[in-house]
């Protein structure tokens, strides 16, 4: 590998220099000081070449993980980089829990257990404890036991010297890119460095990037409100959950939820609250479906959950079993205690005859239409 021209030229300009030195000496005494000034010359040859390897090495890492825009790439991509590039044994991030990012991160990572164990959470008063609240990166070879919450559970009992880099996110510490090896001389305190400092400087960069681009996919899809899948994911999914049942002849079944009430609720309490209500309600509607099963926000008050392999009657168990948690289950925000009432219609793909999705979602749509008119007729024009 090229060393750069002017790293030559300082080299050689010494060199020249200290031989100038050396015409007043005796032979003896002159052959063992050019022996010395070779023997340098040499190792810092060889510094230079391992530090252009480095660079390179750095750089070829940089480039990889800025071409990624999403949490999973970046980490397989970085870590295995890391390891691979630089035969480090141990590679983790740390990141502050409860913040934005790590719920990113970990909606992101979610079922990769390989990726989880290369991650650790901590909370921020320990974290910037720890790393003295600066972003150099910091290098230690004793008293790792001082640093055991910055790593995956156990593993601290192999480390013998390790590097703690510090991320940021809009120039706040969000965490630390951690490398560690069982060699007490891998990284001393008095190790240069610059490069491990550059390397978290472009992670940083690239988080930025990645949590930028997930923002905005997550807008595409996602009720801002509720976080739940918006009408364009929903009926996208259930697309293919369609196409897949009739593939394999299993059942499906779609179900349209409506909010009772919901005018009420706010005429009564306020808009506020109703937001509050509807958040209230996804965020519960989410726990007590299945994890295969998917639950969007569809308009306003209506929501539609898709049940995957789910027969009719089932269909029913389940969500009158949801309607009797809510009725028992009120919202208490604040002073007040706001009931809360659903009503939901449902089709199956195995009991209706319906041609497309579309077509499935409108059947489930009629049931509940007819369940709130059979309310109205009965004398009650609030739900």
């Amino acid at each position: 590998m090229d060393i750069a021209d002017q790293d030559i030229n300082v080299i050689m300009e010494t060199v020249h220099h200290t031989l100038g030195t050396l015409q007043d000496m005796d032979s003896a005494k002159r052959a063992d000081k050019i022996q010395a000034i070779l023997e340098v010359t040499r190792s810092t040859l060889e510094t230079l070449r391992d530090n252009e390897k480095s660079a390179h090495t750095f750089h070829a890492i940089e480039s990889k993980i800025l071409s990624v825009l999403n949490f999973r790439d970046l980490f397989v991509v970085l870590l295995s980089e890391i390891k691979d590039q630089f035969k480090v044994p141990f590679v983790w991030v740390t990141t502050l829990q409860d913040t934005e990012v790590s719920s990113m991160i970990t909606d992101a990572l979610d079922g990769s257990e390989t990726l989880k164990q290369d991650l650790n959470f901590i909370d921020k008063a320990t974290f910037l404890r720890l790393i003295e609240n600066n972003v150099a990166p910091l290098l230690v070879n004793n008293n790792l036991h001082h640093y055991s919450k910055l790593f995956p559970e156990g593993r601290y009992l192999l480390v013998k010297s390790m590097t703690i880099a510090p991320i940021t996110l809009d120039g706040e510490i969000i965490g630390s890119l951690n490398l560690a090896d069982i060699n007490p001389e891998r990284y001393t305190p008095d190790l240069d460095s610059s490069l491990i400092r550059r390397l978290a400087m472009k992670m940083s960069l690239c988080l930025s990037n990645v949590v930028a681009h997930e923002k905005t996919k997550f807008l595409a899809y996602n009720d801002t409100l509720t976080n739940l899948p918006n009408r364009r994911s929903t009926e996208n999914s259930l697309e293919q959950e369609y196409l897949r049942a009739q593939r394999y002849d299993n059942p499906l079944s779609v179900v349209f939820i409506d909010l009772d009430y919901f005018k009420r609720v706010n005429d009564t309490y306020g808009h506020e609250q109703g937001d509050e209500l509807l958040k209230y309600l996804a965020r519960n509607l989410s726990r007590m479906i299945r994890q295969s099963d998917i639950i969007g926000r569809f308009a306003g008050d209506e929501f539609v959950a898709i049940l995957p392999e789910t027969e009719i009657d089932e269909a029913h168990l389940q969500m009158n079993r949801i309607q009797k948690w809510f009725s028992e289950n009120h919202l208490h925000s604040g002073k007040n205690s706001i009931p809360i009432s659903i009503s939901f219609g449902i089709a199956s793909t195995k009991n209706d005859e319906s041609n497309s999705a579309k077509s499935l979602l409108k059947i489930a749509d009629k049931r509940l239409y007819k369940i709130k008119h059979s309310r109205v007729v009965a004398g009650d024009s609030s739900s």
